[in-house]
């Protein structure tokens, strides 16, 4: 079930938005917690592919192992990590459209243990608050590089 979404479009072409939204060096740019991300597996960005994102969360670092699940070449992708029985899912589909590209994002939050499921409510909460626009900073980033160059 669906936590939480945001749905933008990006005045850019789809091949450009997955890629930058697919890269690692432009996740401290659109969410803003995150201080770091460390590649943990070999080869080009897919499913399979892992690493560790590092966030400063209240003046703390704290870590989690993310993999791809799902790779669709500038079409979607999905992201998941797990933290003692409760798992995160980030779901990503791109669509071109007349004015460029439609993202939709939707954040999954499963819960496997009863002690996560009664914390499920608060987590939700903060990683709305973390990440639930993500997306648009993202838009905001990549059309500011329009208004650079012009």
């Amino acid at each position: 079930m669906t936590a939480f979404s945001d749905k933008v479009t990006i005045a850019k072409p789809k091949t450009e938005v997955f890629t930058f939204l697919t890269s690692f060096d432009n996740a401290t740019t659109i969410m803003p917690n995150v201080v770091k991300n460390e590649i943990l597996s070999e080869g080009p960005f897919g499913v399979g592919t892992r690493f560790r994102e590092t966030r400063l969360i209240r003046g703390r670092e704290a870590s989690s192992e993310i993999e791809v699940i799902e790779y669709e070449p500038s079409e979607k992708f999905s992201v998941r990590s797990e933290l003692e029985g409760l798992a995160t899912l980030y779901h990503y589909k791109l669509q071109s459209t007349e004015t460029g590209t439609e993202v939709t994002f939707e954040c999954e939050i499963n819960a496997s243990s009863l002690k996560m499921k009664l914390i499920k409510p608060l987590f939700k909460r903060i990683m709305k608050k973390e990440d639930g626009d993500h997306v648009r900073r993202m838009k905001e980033a990549m059309e500011e590089e329009n208004s650079e160059k012009s």
